[in-house]
């Protein structure tokens, strides 16, 4: 089940329902599904980003990555019950993944180190499935267009089932939105920090915060000059366009 939240379907299933079916579409012979994260601040992001807004519609399942989005169901009577993060979803499949045996996967963006320790962690968390092939690439706003077939060569190359995409929102949306067509893969996940709690390089946030929908606040802790931005000033904006939403008996669609 799909839920119009300002303008966005946001997917209202369980973690373990959307890992489901996502797993339903990897098994198939054809085709390619992507996934993405839905958060108050990917919502101010895309409303002066129009590729941006235009990747997030076209994502096959856009979770609610974020206690706001929860809320916001809640104040429009809909039925988003719970927040699936990127990391809670990238496990979830992981699991599913390793259950079923064969699968091959692929890790794009974030650094060497990063990319290393996830492999080494992959091989004792999930010795059945296959790392087929990681890619750390530069570290700015864009890709030249030679850096951009390099990724797409490294990808294809590895033929593997699944492409996790760590490059931070919005740029890994947009990344996946223009290349999609390219890549020989059955499905792609956009799960941006995923990468670095898997890794260790970010402390798990403890499960009473997690209870309290305070789970932005040891992020905030850790990374401030990262996240004040979409914390200070991105969910408010999410928050006012929810009131004005509810109070005027509409949902405004971004522009």
């Amino acid at each position: 089940m799909k839920e119009d939240i300002l303008g966005y379907l946001i997917d209202a299933g369980s973690v373990h329902e959307c890992a489901q079916s996502v797993m339903d579409c990897v098994g198939l012979p054809y085709g390619l599904v992507w996934l993405a994260c839905m958060n108050p601040h990917s919502y101010a992001v895309s409303l002066h980003d129009g590729q941006f807004a235009a990747a997030l519609r076209d994502a096959d399942w856009l979770i609610p990555d974020g206690v706001g989005v929860v809320l916001a169901s809640r104040v429009f009577k809909r039925h988003v019950r719970e927040r699936v993060s990127g990391p809670d979803l990238f496990h979830a499949v992981q699991q599913m993944l390793n259950r079923a045996g064969g699968y091959r996967v692929f890790f794009l963006g974030s650094t060497s180190e990063t990319l290393a320790r996830i492999e080494s962690r992959m091989r004792a968390d999930y010795p059945a499935i296959k790392v087929a092939g990681t890619f750390s690439p530069p570290f700015r706003p864009w890709f030249s267009s030679d850096e951009l077939e390099q990724m797409i060569r490294a990808v294809n190359a590895a033929e593997a089932d699944v492409l996790w995409v760590g490059l931070t929102a919005p740029k890994q949306e947009k990344w996946i939105f223009e290349n999609k067509g390219r890549l020989k893969v059955r499905f792609i996940g956009a799960i941006g920090a995923a990468f670095d709690f898997y890794a260790g390089n970010l402390r798990p946030t403890p499960w009473f915060f997690r209870k309290l929908g305070l789970e932005w606040l040891p992020r905030l802790i850790q990374q401030p000059r990262r996240l004040w931005r979409r914390t200070f000033q991105s969910a408010p904006i999410f928050l006012w366009h929810v009131v004005r939403a509810r109070l005027s008996g509409s949902d405004p669609r971004p522009s």
